[in-house]
């Protein structure tokens, strides 16, 4: 386990989560305001490999984690804390099944107190300005809007930052 909140807990990707993690990356819904597109089955196991495999890797700076639900062990989705250039970027990402229960609001809290334990002294992320509901969770955790921007989609996005 990487840490928990009160309802989830964040673990390494592991490869039984094959069937959840390809529901999750290939749900246009669930990556419409995400960065990449719908994958096949195997592109999918073969993005999962990497990911695991990556955890291994001293000099790691991409670590996507399984979300799971304390009540049923469920892989409900997946969380980031990633290098973007010099900055800590968090992210998550739901089924969409999992949508609208206050879980991306508790991931997100949870990542903080996770970022400040293991030292990270500022965290970025980023939200297309049409997905109101991540947008409403980063201002609800005091995270300040500092560029505007036009991501790969050609969505405009908005570039946010929180100091711990």
């Amino acid at each position: 386990m990487i840490f928990e909140t009160e309802r989830l807990l964040i673990r390494k990707l592991i490869f039984s989560d094959l069937n959840q993690f390809h529901l999750l990356e290939s749900n246009p819904n669930v990556l419409r305001y995400a960065a990449g597109n719908v994958k096949s089955l195997k592109e999918n196991e073969i993005e999962l490999k990497k990911l695991i495999d990556s955890y291994k890797k001293s000099n790691n700076d991409f670590w996507i984690y399984a979300i799971e639900r304390k009540i049923d062990a469920r892989f409900i989705g997946t969380v980031a804390l990633v290098k973007h250039y010099n900055d800590d970027e968090i992210g998550y990402r739901f089924l969409e099944k999992y949508w609208g229960n206050g879980y991306g609001f508790e991931i997100c809290k949870g990542l903080i107190s996770y970022c400040k334990t293991i030292g990270i002294k500022k965290i970025v992320a980023f939200a297309v300005d049409e997905n109101i509901a991540s947008v409403k969770i980063l201002k609800r955790l005091q995270f300040i809007p500092i560029e505007k921007l036009i991501n790969e989609k050609h969505q405009q996005e908005t570039k946010y930052q929180l100091f711990l």
